[in-house]
């Protein structure tokens, strides 16, 4: 089979497509034949050996951690699928991943790819959706009434953040830029802040739930916006548990097929639509490597693998 794969850390320079050995299912692993695999940051981070103390991967190592895909073989203790089924993964991030055109699965990590929507777009949605519900159900229990910032709300995780927040009846801003604008009010934000042209914590306070998808200086000024009680939760950096009255937490997610199955009703039900910015060939993995570096991506960015 054809796959991406890395034989040292380093930049973009060190991703190769390549022929690879077939992985074999199993145990409990299923077999998928890869028609889109999603590009995220952690990918890049991965490659560039930022998060080698963190998670020590073989090499060669295949990068990507999303996917859609169709069922190929089942392992023999694996149960719930069978060929032929349309499915989509966050995958074991310690695992080969799905810049390839298959990758062995384990079974309590897929879930039914949602009906409505193409592979491609299904690709863009298993980790940054793990991520949003974690963020607004799990660590926040966003509830009716409440106020929430959403920071780069026009980003992968960000668009889906608004939507999940939004149907569970908070009230919510989001940071953009202007060009974005209209795009975040279309997922549902009540109140877009330009980050460019306006100091997001003059505009806004009193908040429930600051989600935080940039880290550093934003991370620090997002503090003074929460209310009493409020919670900061990050995706970037782990901030303190406490400050001045308000909460903080750190989300780093892993496979969660349920949350998966919550989301994919939601897509079918048309509460929530994954935005897709930018869509390569695999062959082009560097330049969607570079798009996600560049920290520029509208949506998630994907790759196409095989045929549907």
């Amino acid at each position: 089979m054809q796959a991406v794969r890395i034989y040292l850390y380093g930049g973009r320079e060190v991703l190769r497509l390549e022929d690879a050995p077939m992985p074999t299912p199993t145990g409990d692993d299923v077999l998928v034949r890869v028609v889109a695999a999603g590009v995220n940051p952690v990918d890049w981070k991965i490659r560039e050996g930022y998060l080698k103390a963190m998670l020590p991967h073989a090499l060669p190592l295949t990068l990507g951690w999303d996917l859609s895909g169709v069922v190929a073989a089942l392992g023999p203790q694996a149960s719930g699928f069978k060929v032929g089924d349309a499915v989509y993964s966050r995958p074991d991030i310690a695992r080969d991943g799905s810049y390839a055109e298959y990758i062995v699965v384990r079974a309590g990590e897929l879930a039914p790819k949602p009906a409505t929507i193409a592979h491609a777009t299904a690709a863009s949605l298993p980790l940054a959706g793990i991520t949003a519900w974690e963020a607004i159900v799990g660590q926040g229990r966003v509830t009716a009434g409440q106020r929430v910032l959403v920071h780069a709300g026009a980003g992968g995780v960000g668009s889906l953040a608004i939507q999940l927040a939004k149907w569970r009846g908070a009230h919510v801003v989001a940071t953009a830029s202007a060009a974005n604008r209209e795009l975040v009010l279309s997922l549902g934000a009540d109140e877009v802040i330009d980050y460019r042209a306006t100091s997001f914590e003059q505009a806004v306070g009193e908040l429930d739930l600051v989600f935080d998808t940039m880290g550093g200086e934003v991370q620090e000024r997002s503090w003074q916006t929460l209310k009493p009680g409020g919670l900061l939760v990050s995706i970037v950096s782990p901030p303190a548990e406490a400050r001045d009255g308000r909460r903080g937490a750190f989300i780093f997610i892993g496979p969660d097929a349920a949350v998966l199955r919550e989301l994919g009703a939601l897509v079918d039900r048309g509460v929530l639509r994954p935005v897709v910015g930018a869509e390569f060939a695999l062959a082009d993995v560097a330049a969607a490597h570079a798009l996600s570096e560049s920290g520029r991506a509208r949506g998630k960015i994907v790759l196409h693998v095989g045929l549907p």
